[in-house]
């Protein structure tokens, strides 16, 4: 297995294989419909990157490493406010196979 394939040259490796793979791996004893939409978060990093270029290339150039990491912050906090008051559900866990 996987496990023992580390065991001896990274056993803490090893351990943490042993504890995480199974929770890991639960996304598959989901529905069909849930694992689709929780086997990645690629479309929602993308917009996240995509919003973060957009404000910073307007910038250009920032004065210290400072005011950038104040604005990157603003920006996540927006986003994150935006998803915390939005409604609509991701997963619809009312999903009848569930």
């Amino acid at each position: 297995t996987l496990v023992n394939a580390y065991r001896d040259t990274a056993p803490k490796l090893a351990d943490w294989l042993e504890r995480n793979i199974p929770e890991g791996l639960s996304v598959f004893t989901l529905p069909e419909p849930h694992q689709r939409r929780l086997r990645t978060s690629n479309p929602m990093e993308r917009g996240i990157q995509q919003e973060l270029k957009r404000r910073t290339t307007k910038i250009r150039v920032f004065p210290n490493e400072a005011s950038l990491e104040r604005l990157v912050s603003a920006v996540l906090v927006e986003i994150d406010e935006k998803w915390a008051a939005d409604t609509k559900g991701y997963i619809k866990w009312d999903y009848q196979d569930a």
